[in-house]
């Protein structure tokens, strides 16, 4: 049971990156690139719909949303398409995390939280 769990995580992680790389891809109808940049940024966003520090629930939409999400993704994209990110994928989920990209989410979120209270100010 917990090997299968494992492998199912390892599969989604792959399968996130794959839908980053979906994202990039010239082939790829419009429609089902935006899905993916979502999908991708929601996945990797320290930022969640429930935070995960609210004990089981806060965990709850990434077990359910991402994979979902990643799901929809591998609808609207041909199935050549997918295997090829999928192999691209495989061996980057064995790499060291990445502080720096880490910090660059972050940044991206704080500044359209100052956007947005920004434009809250100003206009109420």
């Amino acid at each position: 049971m917990l090997a299968r769990l494992k492998r199912w995580a390892r599969n989604v992680r792959r399968d996130t990156y794959a839908v980053g790389l979906i994202a990039r891809d010239r082939r790829v109808p419009w429609h089902a690139k935006t899905l993916a940049l979502l999908v991708a940024g929601y996945a990797l966003s320290p930022l969640d719909v429930i935070p995960d520090f609210i004990p089981v629930v806060g965990f709850v939409d990434d077990v359910i949303l991402v994979p979902l999400g990643i799901l929809a993704v591998m609808k609207l994209v041909s199935p050549e398409i997918l295997r090829e990110h999928r192999q691209h994928a495989e061996p980057a989920i064995d790499l060291p995390k990445s502080w720096i990209g880490g910090i660059v989410l972050l940044c991206m979120w704080l500044a359209i939280v100052a956007f947005s209270g920004f434009l809250l100010w100003h206009f109420l």
